[in-house]
């Protein structure tokens, strides 16, 4: 500072320009070092303050954890003793399941012991009344002999037979006993099952016929064609007839004109050529060309589609029947038997409530639906193969079948329906009691008055065929039979074997549907006058 006034005190002028840039320098040199002091120093404290900072915040992070970490270990500490006591508690309880039971085995054991010393107890007495229950019976058996012989010499003496004479009448006279012991017996065990399975049997017919109801129409030799109007009949029977006369040669069925109003009948005994004139008809009355040459080219292509409607109307009837995976052979004998009648009675009808009714019956019988449905849709095709081959309709149908590859158990059942063979399974049973009830439900069927007649006399001469009958009636259309018996040749006993001998022979000898009931009356009357 001296230096800096002692140079102050010379004029300006005085120094020369290189002192004065020197001087200058030196000042600059000296603030420089003055101003990086005073930063450096603010710089240190900043540092140092920044240090004290992290230095702080340190302190604060590790007590932190610090904290953290005793709150954690002092969480496992409490998990794992709970954990502990949970297993303790797990452990105890345990042992005392384990204890009950053991418990209650002994409790059991002790139970058991007292039952089977019971029981030894119990069979120890048994064992004591069947040799006394030996015993007496072999002292009266020794009795009985003692009397016996007694007896037979005592008869002996009085009529003068000899014991082998005696023994003989005596062993005739127990076989006479024990024959009508036998017959009651019969009887008796005879209505007792017949009672359960016509109970039993009764239910599943009743709930299968109630769940089937079908409106039953007897087949006729005539069908109806309905017409737009009356104005196509004069179309139809053409200039002097011969329209009608084309139709008549071309498909062999008879057209009746009548009075009907929109209406014309087709006549023929074959179905098929029925179907065949109908269609043609509506085919031509729909197309309005009826003339010769039309009605010839029209019966020729509809008799070309036959076969294809004899497949589709197969293939309805399994729909219907729910039976599925028939072989196409079958599909078409299937459809053909809408063709067919039997006393009357549409075949294919006939089958497909067969198959409904055997479905039905099986399901009440815990047996198999489809397998039932099957038999009873196929039951009556050999029907249509009887008119190619001779031979019974079921073997022939149930051969077909087999051929085509169905099971064992639907052949079976349908080459037993007609008992032609022994049944194999329920299925074969089935099939025979559907069809008798598809065939003799009212309205079903329709039969000639002469076959009518000629079962009924059948049925009456079977009948007075057993000795000991007086008369026979042949009643309810042949479905019940009354015998009347001499009461002074036949017992009581003896018309309970008179009436299963009656109806065996029924059985065997005879075709029916349903069942026939055979009813033994024995009445004696005994009358006398006072005179």
């Amino acid at each position: 500072m001296n230096v800096f006034l002692a140079l102050t005190r010379y004029s300006w002028y005085d120094f020369s320009d290189a002192t004065v840039g020197l001087l200058f320098g030196l000042a600059g040199i000296l603030f420089g070092y003055a101003l990086r002091g005073l930063i450096g120093k603010f710089q240190a404290e900043a540092i140092e303050k920044a240090a004290k900072n992290r230095l702080a915040d340190t302190d604060m992070e590790i007590k932190n954890r610090l904290k953290e970490a005793d709150i954690q270990a002092r969480a496992e500490v409490v998990h794992a003793r709970e954990e502990f006591e949970k297993s303790i508690k797990q452990q105890k309880e345990e042992i005392q399941e384990t204890a009950a039971r053991l418990a209650a085995r002994e409790e059991n054991l002790d139970k058991k012991a007292l039952l089977l010393d019971e029981r030894e107890q119990e069979t120890a007495r048994k064992r004591d009344e069947i040799a006394k229950r030996d015993e007496a019976s072999r002292l009266r058996k020794d009795e009985t002999e003692t009397a016996w012989k007694t007896a037979a010499e005592r008869l002996a003496k009085l009529g003068g037979m000899t014991p082998e004479e005696a023994r003989r009448e005596i062993y005739a006279k127990a076989e006479a006993e024990v024959e009508s012991e036998t017959g009651m017996l019969i009887r008796r065990a005879q209505e007792r099952a017949k009672e359960e399975a016509d109970r039993e049997a009764r239910k599943i017919v009743v709930e299968a016929i109630q769940r089937y109801s079908i409106a039953h129409a007897s087949e006729t030799m005539t069908t109806t064609v309905a017409l737009p109007g009356d104005d196509i009949k004069g179309r139809i029977i053409g200039r002097e007839g011969r329209n009608i006369r084309s139709i008549e040669a071309a498909t062999g069925v008879t057209i009746l004109m009548d009075e009907t109003p929109g209406a014309v009948l087709l006549s023929a005994f074959d179905p098929v050529r029925r179907e065949i004139a109908r269609l043609s008809l509506e085919k031509l009355v729909e197309d309005g060309r009826i003339h010769p040459a039309r009605i010839e080219e029209v019966v020729a292509e509809v008799t070309a589609d036959m076969d294809r409607a004899i497949q589709e109307t197969g293939e309805n009837a399994a729909f219907r029947a729910q039976v599925q995976n028939v072989p196409a052979p079958i599909i078409k004998k299937l459809g053909s038997l809408r063709f067919r009648t039997s006393y009357s009675q549409n075949v294919l009808s006939h089958s497909e409530e067969v198959a409904c009714l055997m479905g039905m019956m099986a399901g009440e019988l815990g047996l198999d639906p489809s397998i039932a449905r099957r038999a009873g849709l196929f039951h009556d095709i050999g029907k249509v193969i009887h008119q190619e081959k001779q031979g019974k309709h079921a073997l022939l149908g149930a051969e077909f079948l087999k051929q085509n590859g169905e099971s064992p158990i639907v052949v079976n059942a349908v080459a037993c329906h007609h008992e032609d063979v022994p049944a194999d399974s329920l299925y074969g049973v089935l099939c025979s009691a559907a069809d008798a009830i598809s065939s003799s439900r009212p309205g079903a069927r329709q039969e000639a008055t002469t076959i009518y007649i000629d079962r009924l006399e059948k049925l009456e001469k079977i009948a007075n065929s057993f000795p000991g009958v007086q008369k026979s009636y042949a009643l309810q259309a042949g479905r019940e039979v009354r015998v009347i018996v001499d009461p002074g040749k036949t017992e009581d006993s003896q018309a309970a074997v008179l009436a299963r001998d009656i109806s065996r022979k029924i059985e065997t000898t005879m075709q029916y549907p349903g069942q026939i009931k055979v009813i033994v009356v024995r009445e004696m009357r005994c009358i006398e006058y006072a005179k």
